[in-house]
């Protein structure tokens, strides 16, 4: 009976019918017991991507998602302060969440982040937590909670409690080409903060070569769509939208990734452009937690908490927290796993570097072993990109113009002529686009 019933329901939204609040509610019933299979559901989000959702579709598919299982009350936890997260639409070198949830976290802000593995050419924050080894990003649903209210911030994977069907759903939308539709990105963001319990979320969209927004005007329009279901939902959201024509920091991967963001915290190496985004979006968040701070006192918290230590110390907190070693700030480089070949991709000719593509960057890391082209896949943590020199850069011939991370010489050949092929060099400097276009505070989305 319910086979039957899923059939018709992606018959209907195939042939471009209105989805019933009847109709979503069965098919996530179905998905989180297990009647409908993996076939049906990559069914459903190609129907769906062929032929949309409207806000009442995409408002009913949230809200089914959220309730598919348990929504966490901070309160009955005993947290009565501002529990709030953020969430990025996806990019290259995106590591914000790893620097983050700590720098909030020493600011009195709850942030229970609920994160996913990588979808397309992203890399997923889970899978840069995995390579910390004994970090678990897995544990108990009263395990997280504990966490959460003991440290302040846990990065996790969604827990078979939290927002079940999502979980299915997330890992068929990778292997099927349908990540990149705001009709199902809306409802898969959302189902998992709001059962995660959140009063407010600061949405990071991106847009450029390197995200699934192409456009400025795209990210926007996500943006809005996002912010529409989440504030009908009691959800208050504000959208940063920012620049993904460069990789993010200089690193792609997930070992490199979470180097990359213990030197940011620790203040050994801090990327500007990653800077600047980091303070933008934990700036809003603490408006967000705080709505008789300025924004000039925002920004000043978030810079003195990221400067006097203290959000290293929460990342270290949170890491021994959830099993990981409890002196990986001091001693990353021996926990972390490194690739057997490690050499520097050299510029072919003098000139400035004019262009990236972020994408193709981020599908060279996929074929060097650091991220799925199948669910399935295992994931090689080692491998990546480091020390990427961003656009604008004035470079001679044979200098470094990243460092490549793979696991043999034959992939470092060739996902090195790939890379070459990725950045341009030109006789003249370019204008770069800066890293934060806008922001939509909650009253305009």
């Amino acid at each position: 009976m319910l086979a039957s019933l899923s059939r018709e329901i992606i018959r209907k939204k195939r042939d471009g019918q209105e989805l019933s609040q009847s109709d979503i509610n069965s098919f996530v019933s179905g998905i989180v017991s297990g009647h409908v299979s993996d076939s049906q559901i990559a069914a459903f989000c190609m129907a769906v991507f062929l032929n949309r959702f409207n806000l009442d579709e995409c408002v009913l598919l949230t809200q089914a998602m959220a309730h598919s299982g348990q929504v966490i009350n901070w309160q009955e936890e005993g947290i009565n302060a501002p529990v709030i997260d953020k969430h990025s639409t996806g990019g290259v070198g995106d590591k914000v969440s790893l620097i983050l949830a700590p720098i909030l976290a020493a600011c009195e802000v709850y942030v229970p982040m609920i994160s996913g593995r990588g979808l397309g050419h992203t890399g997923g924050t889970l899978d840069k937590m995995t390579a910390i080894p004994g970090y678990n990003v897995q544990p108990s649903l009263s395990d997280f909670k504990a966490i959460v209210k003991q440290v302040g911030c846990a990065i996790i994977g969604q827990t078979g409690d939290i927002a079940p069907a999502d979980k299915r759903i997330y890992a068929v939308r990778d292997v099927t080409a349908t990540v990149s539709t705001k009709d199902l990105i809306t409802p898969s963001i959302l189902s998992k903060k709001m059962a995660a319990g959140l009063t407010g979320l600061v949405m990071d969209v991106k847009w450029g070569n390197g995200a699934f927004m192409q456009t400025v005007d795209e990210a926007i329009e996500l943006a809005k769509a996002i912010g529409k279901v989440a504030n009908n939902g009691g959800l208050p959201t504000t959208a940063v939208i920012t620049d993904m024509n460069q990789v993010l920091g200089h690193s792609a991967g997930n070992a490199v990734e979470v180097r990359e963001s213990i030197e940011f915290l620790t203040g050994t190496y801090r990327d500007s452009r990653l800077l600047e985004i980091t303070i933008a979006l934990c700036s809003h968040m603490l408006l967000l937690s705080n709505p008789n701070l300025s924004p000039a006192e925002a920004e000043k918290t978030v810079r003195i908490t990221l400067d006097n230590g203290k959000a290293a110390e929460k990342f270290a907190t949170m890491v021994k927290a959830l099993g990981g070693p409890g002196d990986i700030m001091d001693n990353y480089d021996t926990y972390l796993p490194k690739a057997a070949i490690i050499k520097p991709v050299l510029a072919p000719a003098d000139g400035f570097i004019t262009g990236m593509k972020t994408r193709d960057i981020g599908l060279a890391v996929i074929e060097l072993g650091g991220g799925r082209i199948r669910s399935e896949d295992e994931i090689d943590y080692a491998v990546g990109i480091s020390h990427i020199l961003p656009l604008g850069t004035a470079v001679k011939k044979s200098d470094p113009l990243l460092t490549l991370h793979a696991k043999n010489d034959e992939d470092w050949q060739a996902i090195n002529t790939t890379l070459l092929s990725c950045i341009a060099i030109g006789e003249n400097p370019v204008d770069i686009a800066p890293v934060v276009h806008s922001v939509l505070l909650p009253d305009t989305l």
